[in-house]
């Protein structure tokens, strides 16, 4: 897909590809010599035009192509000093050459008999990032004082982006999948629930659930099990990456998920409107905010970081 002048692919486990477009790309004056040199010097260039690349960009939204009803709850967002501070951590990670080339070479092998998010788990790369804190909390419309009593993340990885929201909470409850990621959760002090049965432990204040209905082989199911699992007040900060595109990758024939979701559009916001009208609305539940952000993943020797489109939603249920 072509937009604002860049090309974004995903790879079949939709891992984030960022490629400049033929237009954008530097004009080489030689080529160095070996692979290893073309990769690193490639790397130079990329990574300089992701430098000089408007980031406010990720954020942006045309809301005049989106009903009043919707676009009167969005809240724009920026890159924050939490958001800063991943990318640089991203740049120091991928200049690390040696650890670059023994990921890959690792990747090449455990792929045979291991997903991606395992390997990746087992690692330790490829961290994302969603929301900060702060984002969370002007997202959320409220200050640093708002505090409750229990966080449900389903899906939460390596915990990495679950560690920025469990500071506002008393308790934190992760799922996961993966071997390796449960692992990596444990270590970090979380209740771990298991995935058939986390329903038991509620109800919870709020349920974060970033990225996962697109990787999940029954999402309309895990929105009802959402829904009835919070507390009356309670909310759901829900992630889903645009376009969308749902890849199951593990558990489930050909990849494909079980229920497909009918989301459409030929843009994002044609994407958020039909995700808000023809899912969440129908799942029961009613948008309290939300906002366009990057989904951001750290990088390797082609490039610092990745990232894709990201909508995120403050929901509560309709009744």
């Amino acid at each position: 897909m072509v937009e604002n002048g860049f090309c974004y692919a995903t790879t079949k486990e939709n891992d984030p590809i960022f490629h400049t477009s033929q237009s954008q790309q530097p004009t080489l004056s030689f080529r160095p010599r070996g692979s290893l040199a073309r990769a690193l010097y490639e790397k130079q260039q990329t990574d300089h035009f992701l430098s000089q690349f408007d980031k406010s960009q990720w954020y942006h939204c045309d809301l005049s192509k989106l009903p009043p009803d919707l676009s009167s709850k969005f809240v724009e967002l920026g890159p924050d000093d939490d958001t800063i501070k991943f990318l640089q951590q991203s740049e120091e990670k991928s200049d690390w050459v040696l650890t670059q080339i023994w990921h890959s070479i690792v990747k090449v092998f455990l792929g045979w008999f291991m997903t991606q998010t395992s390997i990746n788990g087992w690692l330790q790369r490829g961290s994302m990032f969603v929301l900060s804190l702060q984002q969370f909390l002007k997202l959320m419309k409220v200050n640093e004082k708002w505090h409750k009593g229990s966080l449900l993340d389903l899906g939460a990885g390596d915990g990495e982006v679950t560690a920025h929201l469990s500071a506002l909470f008393d308790k934190t409850y992760v799922t996961e999948v993966s071997t390796t990621m449960r692992n990596l959760l444990q270590n970090r002090g979380y209740k771990l629930l298991e995935i058939d049965t986390w329903q038991r432990s509620g109800p919870f204040d709020v349920i974060s659930c970033l990225n996962l209905i697109d990787r999940c082989d029954t999402p309309n199911q895990l929105l009802k099990q959402m829904k009835t699992s919070l507390k009356p007040d309670g909310l759901v900060l829900l992630a889903v990456v645009l376009p969308f595109s749902a890849y199951v990758e593990a558990g489930s024939r050909g990849h494909k998920p079980t229920e497909l979701l009918p989301i459409l559009g030929s843009c994002f916001e044609d994407q958020v409107n039909s995700v808000v009208h023809d899912v969440l609305t129908p799942a029961g539940f009613k948008v309290v905010s939300w906002t366009r952000v990057p989904y951001l993943c750290e990088g390797d020797l082609q490039q610092s970081y990745y990232w894709l489109d990201d909508v995120v939603f403050i929901l509560k249920a309709a009744n």
